[in-house]
């Protein structure tokens, strides 16, 4: 299949793609006036890159908690991104043999964050320290530092922080 792609936010945007080699998963939008490009919407579920980019951090978080097997699989389609084929050749499974392990670790990683949302907090306190470092930016850019500006500047800053230390 000859062709190219772009992904604009969640939109794919191919060129020189006939429609009978796409899956069904892409949802036909409209043509462009120019009969190449077609353009065509992922569907709300988590999807492609998306998915791998997903799979990719829970397996950071609690990769650890899977078997060793596991794990190798897991990295293998992850990471490697070997098709489920390669892996089952190279292990002496079937297909359906990995393509189960990787659904079972899928569920499990996705269980592990349910209980213990540890990538949550994790975001959530990313997202502080960010807003401590833009306040930061701001007073070091402040000329007309005076005290009832660094009191309002001193409050926020001690508020996030102590946000971050109750999340810990």
């Amino acid at each position: 299949m000859r062709g190219t792609a772009a992904v604009l936010s969640n939109r794919i945007v191919l060129r020189g793609v006939k429609k009978k080699y796409l899956t069904p998963i892409f949802q036909y939008s409209r043509m462009h006036k120019s009969g190449i490009m077609r353009i065509y919407d992922f569907p709300q579920k988590v999807c492609g890159m998306e998915k791998i980019v997903e799979q990719g951090i829970l397996y950071d978080f609690y990769g650890e908690l899977l078997t060793k097997r596991q794990r190798q699989i897991y990295e293998d389609i992850v990471y490697d991104n070997l098709s489920l084929g390669e892996i089952a050749q190279e292990e002496g499974i079937s297909r359906q043999a990995v393509h189960d392990i990787v659904k079972r670790c899928d569920s499990a990683l996705q269980e592990y964050e349910d209980k213990l949302r540890l990538i949550a907090r994790f975001e959530n306190i990313k997202a502080k320290i960010s807003a401590i470092n833009r306040l930061s930016e701001q007073f070091a850019e402040d000329d007309k530092i005076d005290r009832d500006t660094y009191m309002v500047y001193s409050a926020q800053v001690k508020r996030l922080s102590e946000e971050i230390l109750q999340e810990l």
